[in-house]
């Protein structure tokens, strides 16, 4: 007598199954996100210590040699055994050219006072880097969102010596200006535009973090 065969189950996954596959998708993605906020916050501290660094290293600068680096007319009769000619500044009070002229704070020539600044406060053991004359001695410093930090006379309307960082995301940079000032690009202390130019006009248009716009912030010391 012939058995009558079993229903054949069906192959899947069960509610229960798919309940907890969904729950480790969600612990995965909450933990991306939380990783990729770690990093922005990290960004930020960063950028914010380059910031406060460079002040401080300008005050410490004044107070030692009675001179702004960069515009220091005595470096080159200071520093005369460091293995590398030192290039002196104008001594006009002003991160010049050494004649005329404001150089951006991320310039290319070596011989403009907002790369001098470098090598001169290298050369004077408040921020490291190599002090060699020319190219590599003033490279300006990379900051934490791979651009630079850098320093020129006035920029947005701010007037006297400025601290300029570029390449920083929208969230970064209303961060800094929030932490710094009031967190506004076209008004105060801080401000900052799209782009990489510091100019002398004061920025229209705030902050907007649509994950595209790169910001240069500027800050007085």
């Amino acid at each position: 007598m012939s058995q009558t065969p079993l229903p054949r189950r069906q192959s899947g996954f069960t509610l229960i199954e798919i309940a907890i596959v969904l729950v480790i998708i969600g612990l995965l993605l909450g933990g991306i996100l939380k990783g990729q906020e770690l990093i922005t916050q990290g960004r930020i501290r960063n950028v914010s210590n380059d910031f406060q660094s460079v002040t401080a290293a300008i005050n410490l600068y004044q107070d030692r040699y009675r001179a702004l680096p960069g515009d220091d007319p005595s470096a080159a009769t200071r520093w005369t055994a460091t293995g590398s000619t030192t290039t002196s500044g104008s001594g006009d009070g002003t991160i010049g050219t050494g004649t005329a002229g404001s150089p951006a704070y991320n310039s290319t020539t070596a011989t403009d006072e907002s790369r001098l600044f470098w090598q001169h406060l290298r050369l004077a053991g408040l921020v490291g880097g190599p002090t060699t004359t020319g190219a590599v001695g003033t490279a300006n410093p990379p900051n934490a969102a791979s651009g630079i930090t850098g320093v020129q006379n006035g920029a947005f309307g701010i007037n006297g010596i400025v601290i300029c960082s570029n390449n920083l995301p929208a969230k970064i940079a209303q961060a800094i200006d929030t932490q710094f000032d009031d967190g506004i690009a076209s008004t105060g202390t801080v401000r900052g535009t799209t782009g990489t130019t510091a100019g002398t006009t004061a920025p229209t248009d705030n902050y907007i973090d649509d994950g595209a716009n790169f910001y240069v912030v500027c800050k007085a010391p």
